[in-house]
């Protein structure tokens, strides 16, 4: 299927669904690729995450996967 085919028949899908989400999932993609090549500017709060989050990695306090799941099992109460 050539592009050309791919947008008429994606336009003719669009123009006869009633389904919001699927909808909005498709405009949701169609943004995520426009802003995929566009570079991302973090704020200085979330630097600062950031570099807080790299120095208790290398201090060791992060928790390991199955740790992790076992605490929230036990916060879940399952």
């Amino acid at each position: 299927m050539t592009s050309l085919e791919l947008k008429k028949s994606l336009i003719r899908k669009i123009n006869e669904t009633e389904h919001s989400e699927i909808l909005e999932e498709m405009y949701r993609l169609i943004l995520n690729e426009e802003t995929e090549n566009s570079i991302y500017e973090l704020s200085n709060d979330q630097k600062h995450a950031v570099e807080e989050g790299q120095t208790q990695f290398k201090d060791g306090l992060f928790l390991k996967s199955e740790q992790a799941d076992k605490e929230m099992d036990e916060w879940l109460g399952t």
